[in-house]
């Protein structure tokens, strides 16, 4: 609180200083930037690169992660090929035209590819994108 004199003799002024609380905001905001692509990531794959487009923003993305391994993950839980089938099958029942994105790492094996690509299709879904990296810019 500050104390102020005037004409009239003194008086309080009553003003919240919001230097700290900006300071914190700040420090929040550029925390947050940092921390939200990691979140978003999801199983480490090594995309191969191609042209296109970015994907679209969708809250209810399926994504089916193909790691160097070979192992198969439905957003971050990891699945055998029957299970994956089984599980998106349940979801495909709820809704037939919801999108999946399959990210394979670029070293898996393109058969490997092929029979998780086949599971999805058994499952009954058919609106499948293909996650690549962009090529660099040189």
């Amino acid at each position: 609180m500050a104390f102020g004199s005037g004409e009239q003799g003194s008086h309080s002024i009553s003003d919240i200083n919001v230097t700290p609380l900006v300071d914190v905001m700040l420090v929040l905001l550029v925390i947050f930037m940092v921390t939200a692509p990691i979140l978003q990531q999801g199983v480490a794959v090594n995309l191969p690169e191609a042209a296109g487009d970015a994907l679209p923003a969708d809250e209810r993305q399926l994504v089916v992660s193909i790691d160097t391994q070979g192992r198969v993950f439905l957003n971050d839980q990891q699945y055998t090929s029957e299970r994956l089938a089984a599980e998106l099958a349940q979801l495909a029942a709820v809704d037939p035209k919801r999108r999946l994105y399959v990210r394979a790492d670029a070293g898996v094996p393109y058969g490997r590819v092929i029979e998780t690509l086949g599971a999805v299709r058994q499952a009954g879904l058919s609106r499948v994108g293909l996650v690549t990296e962009p090529p660099e810019r040189r």
